[in-house]
């Protein structure tokens, strides 16, 4: 390759390099959560309760309309792990709580030591979910809940 054709290459490849930084700099990747509550209808707002944990409380929105409790779960940023047996139809850990040294997942957790899963209206009430996350489907506007512990409800009010 002569000299001159090296450059226009070598020219042509910074011109793309800047372009594709510029066009990232312009539109970012959209976030799939913010670490607040849903303003209107925009998504549905998580609480999620840590605190039988020794953590606090930790709100998010997942934005739009999640099919399910769970998507609205993970699409509000919190990582899963389900049970060996029941895989993610059955929710043991949330942001790695409890530790696997506490809880191992294989069954169910016992019924004072599990994520109790709660649904309220903005500013509402915490009612107990009678369905599994994998088959809730929330309304845009509403807040989902989950609290650790012997079944009670998150330790704040709904959003």
């Amino acid at each position: 390759m002569s000299r001159s054709a090296f450059r226009s290459r070598l020219a042509g490849l910074l011109a793309a390099a800047v372009a594709a930084v510029a066009l990232t700099a312009v539109e970012p990747a959209p976030q799939a959560a913010h670490a607040a509550a849903c303003t209107g209808t925009s998504g549905v707002t998580v609480v999620v309760d840590f605190a039988a944990l020794g953590g606090g409380v930790q709100v998010a929105c997942a934005l739009g309309d999640p099919a399910t409790g769970l998507a609205a779960l993970q699409g509000a940023g919190f990582t899963v792990t389900g049970t060996s047996r029941w895989g993610l139809a059955f929710v043991c850990r949330i942001n790695g709580q409890p530790t696997a040294a506490t809880e191992p997942c294989v069954n169910t957790p016992p019924v004072t030591a599990y994520w109790s899963y709660w649904h309220a209206p903005s500013g509402g009430s915490w009612s107990y979910s009678t369905s599994g996350a994998t088959s809730y489907n929330p309304a845009p506007g509403s807040v989902e809940g989950w609290s650790f512990g012997a079944g009670a409800p998150p330790s704040i009010a709904a959003p």
